[in-house]
């Protein structure tokens, strides 16, 4: 019988997902005769008992294990020859801090399986926990905005919100939205701050989940070229979706935009989001970068605004969280209980939490895990069906060999200790 095993998340006290949820794992073990290991966790968001009373065995450790599944990196003491381990590796950008673990792997040869990679044929991902990245990170912006604009002697509606951790899950998280929404109706908003814009770069899975939120709130969807001219008479939340033709223009003045000639060549290509700061309230950052691709607020493009007195912008919700990527002060990850801090365009200086010059900047790096038992239910429901292919494979066959389905197949980085075909850019990125 073919064996997976659910490993212990260990990142930190926070990080109490599971990559398969016990009604998902009794599935499996019905319905395709696998055998499962889950590993003993004193803070999994599903008990022992619940993935006990599915069928599985809860085990004190999974050596003997052929396949391994986590959520975030897993760590050495689960490698093995021949071990196959799924999880999210944040290797394919070659980032520098995941660079020693791919290493670390190799050696060992194992089989390395990244989430971020299970794609259809359009190269769309199929496996995410994108949905509640931005329910939560929208929920912690709400909380950082009452936050900051109180320690700036604002009252507001938002005053009332909570970070996502301290709510007992989405259900009464929404409902706190919708409560804040019935205030502004009511009260109206403090005239220090109207217009109240919320932009969004980028429109993917977890804008779309942030934007529900909003939605809760009285509301008006504009355009780009729209904030400009705010009157800012409405006691309205405005929110306002950036698309890459909106936020960047090609060097040459004489081309147009083209889309997938900036996904291809976006060193072509620089950034014009910097006209639209002045006039936003909170922005959510929500859009895949990697260094090859402008920035879109940078130190520099701060420092001006601050220069210029120009202090619209509150908050900075980095859902997308890339490190010194395109918000590039964020230089360094927070946690669901200390969620912000607050960068200082002048000094170019940071201090945690929602006071001083400057916005406050969300950078938790795991936000679904503040909304740990219905983000992994979710992912579940994504993951379940490559599960079996991938329990009963034969990984001792050449890699042309491996039989998984194509979705899936692609998502292989390692094998046997080598970085399959699609993946030997990373040589470049081990060697330095």
């Amino acid at each position: 019988m073919a064996v997976i095993g659910i490993r212990k998340e260990d990142k930190n006290r926070w990080e109490r997902r599971a990559p398969l949820s016990p009604e998902d794992v009794r599935e499996l073990i019905e319905e395709h005769s696998l055998d499962v290991w889950v590993e003993r966790s004193e803070i999994r968001a599903f008990k022992g008992e619940e993935y006990r009373e599915a069928g599985a065995e809860i085990k004190d450790s999974l050596d003997g294990c052929p396949v391994v599944l986590g959520v975030k990196k897993i760590p050495e003491g689960y490698y093995g020859e021949g071990k196959t381990l799924a999880f999210f590796s944040h290797t394919i950008k070659g980032q520098e801090e995941s660079m020693p673990m791919l290493k670390k792997m190799m050696d060992y040869g194992c089989n390395l399986i990244d989430y971020e990679k299970i794609e259809d044929e359009n190269g769309e991902r199929l496996v995410f926990f994108g949905h509640h990245a931005g329910y939560a990170g929208m929920i912690d912006s709400f909380w950082a905005l009452g936050k900051k604009l109180g320690s700036e002697g604002i009252s507001s509606p938002f005053d009332r919100m909570k970070k996502m951790v301290d709510y007992h899950g989405l259900d009464e998280a929404k409902e706190a939205v919708k409560e804040t929404g019935r205030e502004i109706k009511e009260d109206g908003l403090p005239e220090e701050i109207k217009p109240l814009v919320i932009g969004f770069a980028g429109y993917g899975h977890v804008s779309q989940t942030a934007q529900e939120l909003v939605e809760l709130l009285p509301h008006r969807e504009i355009e780009p070229a729209e904030i400009v001219d705010l009157s800012g008479d409405e006691d309205l939340v405005y929110n306002v979706v950036f698309r890459e033709e909106d936020m960047v223009r090609p060097n040459d003045p004489t081309e147009d935009f083209e889309l997938q000639d900036y996904y291809e060549n976006p060193i072509r290509y620089h950034s014009i989001f910097s006209r639209y700061l002045p006039n936003l309230t909170v922005l959510m950052n929500c859009i895949y970068w990697d260094k090859e691709y402008p920035r879109f607020v940078t130190r520099e493009i701060m420092r001006q605004l601050y220069q210029n007195d120009e202090k619209k912008l509150k908050v900075i919700g980095d859902i997308s969280c890339d490190m010194e990527g395109s918000i590039e002060f964020n230089t360094h990850s927070t946690d669901p209980a200390h969620p912000v801090y607050t960068y200082d365009p002048s000094e170019e200086e940071t201090q945690r939490g929602w006071e001083g010059e400057g916005p406050a900047v969300l950078a938790v790096d795991n936000l679904p895990a503040e909304i740990p038992r219905e983000s992994s239910k979710e992912f579940s429901k994504l993951v379940k069906d490559f599960i079996p292919p991938m329990a009963k494979a034969d990984y001792d066959v050449p890699f042309e060999e491996l039989d998984l389905p194509p979705e899936l197949k692609k998502a292989v980085v390692v094998y046997q200790g080598q970085l399959t075909p699609d993946y030997k850019y990373l040589n470049e990125f081990l060697e330095g």
